[in-house]
Formats: structure tokens, C-alpha cells, sequence
């Protein structure tokens, strides 16, 4: 396998197909969507028929499991000893592709191979039913309906696109434009041309339950809707567009991480929207980044990739300026829209008044900018009224009994919340630990606090907030209001910065723009970096020009200086700089080990035993074990190691062998993440 992507270069391997010359009718070996170690065998009743792919209903003990057959059976037990398969489903095989893609991922993420397929047979969830409900019907985008004039440079930059389709191979080509500067009108005729060729079309998105303007945008450029794919759909919904993606009904889908593996029966393309956005890594079960492994699929299926972005991950630079992809700069706004100009308010010197966090300067915009009609976003990421609720009277916090996390005030919903496992209960009048009644504050601001504040200092002003908290209806209402005009002023978390256009935006505000640069992220500042590129980019993209203001106690910040200067080169380049010298991704490896128990003691010598296995050897390090920053969770303690490599190493290999030599205990889990990108 060749050196196709930086961050994945030293793949480990491609699976081959299933060899049908070999396959034995009588006996399979079936994969079941479970975290098990592999396929189980069983035989095959003489009036069935079964191939590799093929959906089956087989026995697990006392219940009864859909699973894939993965191919022939292992073998070791007489055939007379199996259980047989119950039957074959009336549901397309999975294709051979999308099988291989199932096992490379598996290996790559040391994650079981049947967790894999848990979520290409219903992603998220668990086992799939055996027939839908209903009936759902897709109506097939047109790839001649007509759709706005492109600029020369953006037509360009699509029939470069439409020219990696036609030559039906693997290429990756990253696809770099400023916010406004039309990437989506571009990729969506590369789009046009996979159809024309007959072909199946994937684009994921971030945060697709949320992303109504994309949606929009697509039916309007062909003329019918593209099949969506994420978490908040059915049971029958979920069920209806998998059938109708392996029948390929379904032409083109928009979907969330976990449609990437979908059983496309001839897909041709796949678009990766925001490549740079965090939401592409999972984090729980099988751990992967939908970015990378979007290229393993390209990969494996022979395909064009395509990764669009404002703001590209520094991953996906370096290997555009190594020439592993190819680069496609749009350097200017469609239209002749001006990008937003960005100042930094220092908040050392700001003559912020006790209790309120939106400064005099970004309070006398607002105010400027609401007479003349138009509208303002602030901006902070922070979702509820306070992050943090103690008793003036003895200073006693108001903490998760589950998680190392304080409680988080929602004054909307008078709770106290703990964003991490869930945990909600009623503000209390008196301090638990010290029975002082009326003496417990909210300190420091969340959104709800913001639009409080707004309110005062603007009321009669239309506003809305936009959080996580809120469901996908709530969400898509508040931004169509938004981009009607019907709303003035949108207060909101990272949701707000993810590719939404607002014709009548003029005015973004981040209120704490340094809050992201704290704590122990390698990517903390290229993080901070493109949210704050990405809010700013949000105002000025029609008629009138835009402006962003960035509250913050760091003027002189690197990141700041960038932002404000608008010189994106010269910062990554820094941070390139940076890594390389430290030998951090995307120029060294790392693998994050995650272990958590409820006995504490326990937890601290299973970590001291498998420090003592540990691998060593040439630019190879192992840190830890050490309390993880988020020491407990869900009322688990955790503890962390992290291992170090050159790109020389097989870490996959590595951490085979030291697995290998230790046994885990029943109430300790090991979770490992390769290439992590959360570290706490």
C-alpha cells in the first residue's frame, strides 16, 4: 500500500477479498455486530445458499443475532457440530469493499472487528430488524438542473474536481476557500459529474441534524433532496435509507461520521465538508476520526476524496504541500464580498463593568449595527447560565458526584447539569456543606447568561439561543429564523461557526475568544484557530461589509495575531514548525490508553502492571500511567498513558504484544486511541 495520506501512511493493510473459489456452502463464518473477537462458525442448511456479504439470522446462546457472512468457516469443529443459520435476510449483501473497509478499519483501531460492523449494519444501534416498517422513497438529483454561475476560479476548481471523477481512481484533493468563497456551488459538481457517470455520492458533514441550509442548498442546485444519515433518525427511517443505499436508490447521501459505512453498491465519490471539524472524531466505542478513515474507503474503493475547508486541519496542509493531495485554493469571496475585519479588544483594559462580560466597544457595535437593521451573532462556548455555582458563605462548589467536572447551571431549565454523564439536579437554597441559605452564585458566564445580558443592555431586540441542548427542529427553526431576518441577534456555542450562511449578519462577537488555548491539547491552538476564523467568517458574506470582534486577555497570542492579520500561512506554518520539532502529529505517532475501573486501588496496580510491560526501544516513549484529567467519569475512575513513536514504528504491532502479556481485569476497561485528539 502506498504513502496516500500523512496521518495514515504507515497503513498496515488491506484485506484481501474472500476468495469464492474457496468458499464452502456448507460451513460459514459469520461476523455478528458485537465487540467480539471475530467470525463464529456455522453450517448451512442444505436448502440454503449463502455468499460472502449476505445478511443471516443465526443463534447466540439463547438468542438470535444478525450477522454478515464474513466468508469460509475458520474451521476446528466438525460441521455436524454447529449450530445452523436460521436464515438469510431479505436485505442486500454487504459489498466486498465495504467488508475489507470493515476489517482494515478494525485493525487500524484495534477495535473488534463485529463492533466495526455494528455500525455498517445500523450506525448508531444495534441489531437491525428484519424489515421496515415502510417504505421510504428517494427522487434522484439531476445532475443537469441548473445551478448558479460560477466564478472563473471557481470553475476552475470544479472541473479539476470533475476531471478526478471521471478518471475513476483514487486521488485526494484538498479543497481550501475562504468562508464565502463557494466551495459547496464546487464540490457539488463533481457531485454532478459522479451521477452522470451513474455513480453514488457521499457527503459528510459535521454536524448534519443541524446543517437545513446545506440541505436547501443541495435540493435547489438538483432538484431533489439527498438521503440524510444521522442519529436522530428512526428505527424505519434509519432502516429504509440503508436499504435504499445498498439497492442504490439512494443516489446521494448527507450524513453524519457514521454514514461512512453505509453499503454504497457503487459509490464514485466522497466529499468530507469541514474536514478540519473536531465533531469527525468518535470517541466512544470503536474510537476512529471519519477524515482519515473517509480516505481509507476513497482508498480502498478506488475512488476521488475530496476534503473542503475555510480552515484546513494542519494534517491535511502538510500533506497537500507534500503532494500526497492536491490543492485547490479559493483565495477571494463569490460575489465580490469582502472578508470580515477582526479586531481584538484587550479585556486587561476594557473598563468592564462588575457582573458583565460583554465589553463597552463590542456593546457600542451591537448597538450601531441593530440600528442600521442588520444582524449580530455573539459568540461563546459555554452552553447554559454559569459553568460554575458555589456558596459565598464558605466557598463550597457545587460538584458532579460522578464526574472530576463542576455542575453547570441551566437557569431555563432551573437545573444544575453535569455535561459529561448527565447528572441534573435543583439548585439548593441552602449550601450542602455549610446550610447558608441564599448564599449560592453562579460565577463566570454561559450563553443563557449572555442573552440575559443582551436583553437588558437591547431589549425589544429578537433573539434566540443555539446550543446542543436544543433537539434538531428546535435548532433548524432557530437558524431559518436567523437567516430570514425574523431574528436579530443569535447567541450560540460551536454550532453557530459550522458553515451556516446569514445573509444579514454583519456583526460576530466571541466574548471569551481565549478560552479554547487552555489546558494540554498539542492542537489547542490550531483548534482555537479555525472556530474563531470560522465565527468571524460567519459575518459580511452579502451586500454589506462585516466585523468581528474578539474579546480577549491575550492580544499578543499568536492565534490572535493571525486572526487579526488574516495571515492563516504564516500561522500553520509555525505550528508545523512547532510539532516537528517536538516530533508531534502529524510528524510522529501517538496512541492514547484509557483505563477506568469503580475501585480506585485496583485501577492503580492493573496501570502499574502494564507500565511494567511496556515497550522500549529508538524514539519510543511510554507516559504515565497518571490521573487523567478528567480523573472520574460517570462514577469510573481513569487513568492514562500515552505512548510516542517516529512514523517508523508499527504501533499497531506494538500494542498488540503488550496487550498480549497482560490480562485485564473483569471491572477494568481498556480502551485505546489511536491518533487521539481528546486528551482528557
Amino acid at each position: 500500500m502506498h504513502r496516500f495520506m500523512f496521518g495514515l501512511y504507515r497503513a498496515i493493510w488491506i484485506m484481501d477479498s474472500p476468495d469464492a473459489t474457496h468458499f464452502n456452502a456448507r460451513t460459514v463464518a459469520v461476523l455478528l455486530p458485537l465487540p467480539l473477537a471475530g467470525p463464529y462458525d456455522y453450517a448451512v442448511p442444505a436448502d440454503l445458499n449463502l455468499s460472502p456479504g449476505d445478511l443471516v439470522r443465526v443463534p447466540l446462546g439463547a438468542r438470535q443475532m444478525v450477522g454478515v457472512v464474513w466468508g469460509a468457516a475458520k474451521g476446528g469443529v466438525e460441521a455436524a457440530k454447529l449450530r445452523p443459520v436460521q436464515e438469510r435476510l431479505a436485505l442486500p449483501p454487504l459489498p466486498d469493499e465495504l467488508r475489507r473497509f470493515i476489517d482494515w478499519v478494525a485493525e487500524y483501531t484495534l477495535a473488534a472487528p463485529g463492533a466495526v460492523l455494528r455500525l455498517a449494519m445500523r450506525a448508531p444501534g444495534g441489531a437491525m430488524p428484519k424489515r421496515p416498517r415502510k417504505t421510504l422513497s428517494f427522487s434522484a438529483p439531476d445532475p443537469e438542473h441548473p445551478g448558479p454561475v460560477l466564478s472563473a476560479l471557481q470553475s476552475e476548481a470544479a472541473q479539476s474536481l470533475c476531471e478526478a471523477v471521471r478518471a475513476d481512481n483514487y486521488s485526494c484533493t484538498l479543497l481550501q476557500g475562504v468562508t464565502g468563497s463557494g466551495k459547496t456551488e464546487v464540490y457539488f459538481e463533481a457531485i454532478a459529474e459522479a451521477l452522470r457517470r451513474g455513480k453514488q455520492a457521499l457527503v459528510l458533514v459535521p454536524e448534519i441534524a443541524l446543517t437545513a441550509q446545506f440541505l436547501g442548498r443541495f435540493e435547489a442546485r438538483f432538484g431533489a433532496a439527498p438521503a440524510e444519515w444521522h442519529s436522530q433518525l428512526t428505527d424505519a427511517k434509519r432502516l429504509g435509507v440503508w436499504r435504499a443505499v445498498a439497492s442504490g436508490e439512494a443516489r446521494v447521501v448527507a450524513g453524519a461520521r457514521s454514514a461512512l459505512f453505509l453499503p454504497f453498491t457503487d459509490l464514485g465519490l466522497i466529499i468530507v465538508d469541514e474536514e478540519h471539524d473536531a465533531a469527525y472524531k468518535q470517541e466512544d466505542g470503536v474510537i476512529y476520526h471519519a477524515r482519515d478513515m473517509s480516505v481509507v474507503r476513497a482508498h480502498l474503493t478506488g475512488i476521488p476524496i475530496v476534503l473542503s475547508s475555510a480552515t484546513p486541519s494542519l494534517e491535511s496542509m502538510v500533506n497537500a504541500q507534500t503532494g500526497r493531495y492536491q490543492h485547490l485554493i479559493l483565495p477571494d469571496r463569490h460575489g465580490g464580498a469582502q472578508l470580515a475585519s477582526i479586531e481584538a479588544v484587550d479585556m486587561r483594559t476594557a473598563g468592564l463593568p462588575a457582573g458583565q462580560f460583554i465589553s463597552p466597544r463590542l456593546l457600542q457595535l451591537m448597538a450601531e449595527t441593530l440600528a442600521r437593521g442588520e444582524q449580530v451573532l455573539l459568540f461563546l462556548n459555554r452552553r447554559g447560565y454559569a459553568p460554575l455555582t458555589l456558596c459565598r458563605a464558605c466557598g463550597q462548589r457545587m460538584e458532579c458526584p460522578n464526574c472530576s467536572a463542576w455542575l453547570v447551571e441551566h437557569r431555563f431549565l432551573n437545573r444544575l447539569l453535569c455535561h459529561h454523564c448527565g447528572h441534573e439536579t435543583q439548585k439548593p437554597k441552602a449550601c450542602p456543606a455549610c446550610a447558608a441559605e441564599d448564599h449560592m452564585v453562579a460565577l463566570g458566564p454561559g450563553i443563557e447568561r449572555l442573552a440575559e445580558e443582551a436583553a437588558a443592555a437591547f431589549p425589544g431586540i429578537a433573539s434566540a439561543l443555539l446550543s446542543g441542548d436544543q433537539d434538531t427542529e428546535t435548532a433548524r427553526r432557530i437558524i431559518a429564523s436567523f437567516t430570514a431576518g425574523e431574528t436579530r441577534l443569535l447567541i450560540g456555542t460551536q454550532i453557530i461557526a459550522k458553515g451556516h450562511h446569514f445573509p444579514g449578519l454583519t456583526l460576530a462577537g466571541v466574548i471569551d475568544a481565549d478560552l479554547g488555548l487552555a489546558g494540554g491539547d498539542l492542537r489547542a491552538a490550531e483548534r482555537s484557530f479555525q472556530m474563531l476564523h470560522q465565527v468571524s467568517g460567519r459575518a459580511g458574506r452579502a451586500q454589506h461589509p462585516g466585523h468581528a470582534v474578539l474579546q480577549t486577555y491575550m492580544p499578543e497570542h499568536p492565534v490572535m495575531r493571525a486572526l487579526i492579520s488574516g495571515d492563516q500561512e504564516k500561522f500553520l506554518s509555525a505550528e508545523s514548525d512547532a510539532r516537528r520539532a517536538r516530533n508531534l502529529p502529524p510528524f510522529g505517532r501517538l496512541v492514547s490508553l484509557i483505563l477506568s475501573g469503580p475501585d480506585q486501588a485496583e485501577l492503580r496496580d492493573f496501570a502499574a502492571l502494564l507500565a511494567r510491560h511496556a515497550p522500549h526501544g529508538k524514539d519510543l516513549h511510554i507516559l504515565g500511567p497518571a490521573p487523567a484529567p478528567l480523573a472520574l467519569l460517570r462514577g469510573r475512575h481513569r487513568t492514562r498513558m500515552l505512548m510516542m513513536a517516529t512514523r517508523q514504528h508499527n504501533v499497531q504491532a506494538l500494542l498488540r504484544h503488550w496487550l498480549a502479556q497482560v490480562k485485564v481485569p473483569p471491572k477494568i476497561r481498556l480502551n485505546v486511541d489511536v491518533d487521539p485528539y481528546s486528551f482528557l
